[in-house]
């Protein structure tokens, strides 16, 4: 699994019009999955995320998680994450998981954030949304679970 975290101070999801998720400060989380994710991935992938320290402490510093400051998080289902760019002018998505397997994986993610503590919005699966991201900082951080997993 693969995704980008940025701290924002809201963020929002539209859909047709209408606004089917809705956060204040907290993170943004565009997730994509790949072939052969499982939901290993996607609790190892959760907990780092609730626990990642990118939130300022009273000293400035990047010391606190989204738990710690009472955050909340907006989750985003983003193929495109798992563009292949090497070639040509067109990516390629063949890496990005089929929506039969993408899409209920992605829905343990959101099921292990909230058991992690973080309450959580969402976008809409294979809908055609209009993201409103409110980028604190900046503060955008990358994670793949093939970089930063335990090999088992």
């Amino acid at each position: 699994m693969r995704a980008v975290v940025q701290r924002v101070r809201e963020a929002s999801v539209t859909v047709d019009g209408r606004v089917v998720g809705a956060i204040g400060p907290g993170l943004a989380i565009l997730v994509g999955v790949t072939h052969g994710d499982t939901e290993a991935e996607a609790r190892y992938l959760a907990r780092k995320i609730a626990h990642l320290r990118i939130f300022t402490d009273v000293e400035g510093k990047l010391n606190l998680s989204a738990l710690d400051v009472g955050g909340s998080a907006l989750v985003v289902s983003q193929f495109t994450l798992y563009a292949d760019c090497r070639k040509g002018r067109r990516p390629s998505f063949s890496a990005a998981a089929r929506p039969e397997v993408a899409d209920p994986l992605i829905e343990r993610f959101i099921e292990f954030l909230r058991e992690e503590g973080l309450p959580v919005e969402s976008g809409q699966f294979q809908a055609e949304m209009l993201v409103r991201i409110f980028n604190d900082g900046p503060v955008t951080i990358i994670l793949d679970t093939q970089e930063i997993m335990p090999q088992r």
